[in-house]
């Protein structure tokens, strides 16, 4: 999986140590309520679709870029649904990183649902009822994303009963 140039140049001077970044993720919804997940191709579990903002890129903006490249999906950012920080994450190849994210509920414009990079292993709709084995983290962005409400959440707390 590749990571972004400017990312690559950072780590050439810090190594693996934790980064703080800014993140974006997507809740993609299609006209039978289902919900647009990928099988990530650098730890094979399931999660909602996104990745990291480029230096000066708008989030919404950067949203609609990550979820193309890695889905061939065209949406539209309808609301945004949370702002939280990440557990800090370590990836195989031993970098560590934490993220300042922002999930958005989105709708799909136009594009068939498909692996289009290397991130991704697996895409696929999924029912709200049927879905696949998350995260905490990420299956806490879902459900707040999911439960429509108008103001933005500003927390993640661990999943003890309803997230909203």
């Amino acid at each position: 999986m590749a990571i972004p140039s400017f990312l690559a140049e950072l780590r050439s001077f810090v190594g693996t140590r934790p980064l703080w970044l800014s993140g974006v993720g997507a809740v993609v919804r299609d006209d039978q309520g289902r919900v647009l997940l990928n099988r990530r191709s650098d730890s094979g579990r399931w999660s909602i679709v996104g990745g990291i903002l480029d230096p000066g890129e708008q989030p919404a903006d950067g949203l609609v870029r990550e979820v193309f490249e890695e889905t061939g999906l065209v949406v539209e950012p309808e609301a945004l649904a949370s702002v939280t920080v990440s557990p800090l994450l370590s990836y195989p190849n031993g970098d560590q990183a934490q993220y300042l994210d922002l999930t958005f509920r989105c709708r799909r414009v136009s594009g068939e649902a498909r692996v289009n990079d290397d991130e991704s292993l697996e895409v696929a709709w999924f029912a709200p009822s049927e879905l696949p084995e998350l995260d905490d983290y990420a299956r806490y962005r879902l459900e707040v994303a999911l439960a429509g409400k108008t103001e933005t959440v500003f927390s993640f707390t661990p999943p003890t009963g309803d997230p909203a």
